[in-house]
């Protein structure tokens, strides 16, 4: 399976690491597998049992995704993850994108729980990583991959072909003790990934960004606030001039109507506060421009997009 993509913001920030350091721990689980601690013991103390809740072995509720079944398995999946969770991190920032791994990796797990009677061990991180597929074809439905490196399929029908196999095998294989492929696990973790982002948490700085226009408006409207990473050209042609010059006097026309809005030093306690503080700070950008702001509500801004991209 080959991958194409294009998204200049996200490209040009080229370090995931989220994802080498998920990586790097199967990868080194899987060489003591084969090496030093062989005979299954990795296996049987991280992957999870169904009789590991009763024996109060907790752990193997999130271990169990960092170590897999053979070298094939562990090269599939890493690619997998590769592919898909390198744009993810860096489009949510690597903190949101790990937490949102281990819950898809949980998820996974609890519908393994709930649709398996407990046969064979559960290993694997092909859970956790469906959920990030799930999350990369919410954004980039259009992205095309070739399966097998041969047919181009869009990632949203990818994704949804992949979600339709495992929930119909999960009911198939429903009470099945013998192992096998955890398609309730697989179905979990998309579940879950599908789950976390209809909630209310999975806003981030991004969703923020598009909040605010990318370009002012001209004319009699008053401009919209250009984000801060955009960057001004140097030398700048006659006819940008001239639109400069109507944005300063459209924004100048405004201001006589704008009532001042009160700085806001610290970031409110409650949703409703923080929704209705973020509204005001973001109306005031989009009629008078970033540089309006003062230094406290600058603050209070930054402080709220970190907050929501930390939930």
């Amino acid at each position: 399976m080959t991958f194409a993509l294009a998204d200049d913001y996200e490209v040009s920030r080229n370090r995931a690491p989220a994802v080498a350091w998920i990586i790097g721990l199967c990868v080194g689980l899987a060489f003591l597998q084969e090496t030093i601690l062989r005979d299954g013991f990795l296996a049987d103390w991280l992957g999870f049992h169904a009789r590991d809740l009763d024996a109060r072995r907790l752990w193997t509720i999130g271990s169990y995704m960092f170590v897999h079944g053979g070298l094939l398995h562990l090269a599939f999946n890493m690619y997998m993850l590769w592919v898909f969770g390198r744009r993810v991190e860096r489009a949510w920032g690597s903190s949101t994108f790990t937490w949102f791994y281990l819950w898809c990796g949980v998820s996974g797990w609890f519908f393994h729980w709930i649709f398996t009677a407990g046969g064979g061990v559960l290993m694997g991180a092909s859970a956790a990583i469906l959920g990030v597929a799930v999350a990369y074809a919410s954004r980039w439905p259009d992205d095309e991959l070739y399966v097998f490196g041969v047919v181009p399929m869009k990632v949203r029908w990818l994704v949804a072909f992949m979600a339709v196999l495992s929930m119909v095998m999960a009911l198939l294989t429903y009470g099945s003790a013998s192992g096998g492929t955890a398609f309730a696990a697989h179905f979990g973790g998309m579940f879950g990934g599908w789950l976390y982002l209809r909630g209310p948490n999975a806003q981030s700085i991004d969703r923020l960004r598009r909040r605010i226009a990318p370009a002012p408006d001209y004319g009699d409207e008053t401009p919209r606030a250009v984000p801060r990473h955009s960057a001004r050209p140097r030398e700048r042609e006659p006819e940008v001039d001239d639109i400069v010059a109507q944005s300063k006097a459209a924004v100048a026309r405004s201001r006589q109507h704008v009532v001042p809005v009160p700085s806001a030093p610290s970031v409110p306690s409650s949703a409703t506060a923080q929704r209705a503080a973020m509204d005001v700070l973001l109306d005031k950008i989009a009629e008078q421009g970033m540089d309006s702001l003062t230094r406290d509500e600058r603050a209070l801004l930054e402080a709220m997009s970190r907050q929501l991209r930390e939930r």
